[in-house]
């Protein structure tokens, strides 16, 4: 079974099993999280569409680990020569969670 989960402001497919990246959540590793923005929840022919959220459906999962994600570079460029070249770099947080079950 797989759902698509709204977490962050992205959505995510997830199954039993998986480890997802999500947006920084204020949990510690090894706590429960509950995503209740389950949009899409289904299994071969059987699927079941929210609009735009399905009631009743959830999906459990365990905080692993909090992290940041790899640098992300900015460079601005301009044709110029001897121009001004500004750098900046962004690491993005995130929490990874491994997916326990899905109810529907």
């Amino acid at each position: 079974m797989m759902a698509v989960i709204e977490s962050g402001g992205k959505q995510h497919r997830v199954k039993v099993g998986d480890v997802v990246q999500v947006e920084a959540l204020p949990t510690e590793a090894g706590e429960p999280v509950v995503f209740d923005r389950v949009l899409l929840v289904g299994e071969g022919e059987a699927v079941r569409i929210g609009t735009p959220i399905l009631a009743g459906a959830r999906v459990m999962g365990t905080v692993v680990a909090q992290g940041r994600a790899a640098k992300v570079i900015g460079y601005l460029f301009k044709h110029r020569k001897n121009s001004n070249r500004k750098r900046w770099g962004h690491r993005q947080s995130f929490t990874a969670v491994k997916i326990d079950a899905i109810e529907a």
